[in-house]
């Protein structure tokens, strides 16, 4: 059963940092994700990276997040600096398994102006 878990999540200042773990055991996925949403929105994708690290961003988090992956460890990163309030939500994690996707809990971050 292949189900991300997501962690890292919490409450940080504007301006601050956070860093997102999100552990995908089972397989080394082609493609790993990351994606929030906040009530009454839909999800929306924040970054993505290949299994060769190849990286797609959000224009709205562009030079502030950056997305990593281990693939010894099943795991995707993802580094959040100069976090502003606009931030805030439920940062799923993403990975595509038996032409499915396959969804994380989610991990709250919420950041205070």
């Amino acid at each position: 059963q292949v189900q991300p878990v997501e962690s890292g999540g919490g409450l940080v200042q504007a301006g601050g940092s956070l860093r997102l773990s999100c552990v995908a055991s089972g397989s080394l996925f082609s493609v790993m994700g990351w994606y929030r949403q906040v009530p009454g929105k839909q999800r929306e994708l924040v970054a993505t990276i290949t299994r060769a690290g190849t990286t797609t961003y959000a224009d709205s988090v562009k030079g502030r997040f950056t997305i990593s992956r281990d693939n010894a460890k099943k795991t995707a990163y993802l580094q959040m600096t100069s976090l502003k309030p606009e931030d805030t939500g439920v940062y799923y994690c993403n990975v595509p398994f038996a032409g499915s996707d396959r969804w994380g809990q989610g991990t709250q971050v919420t950041v205070s102006s």
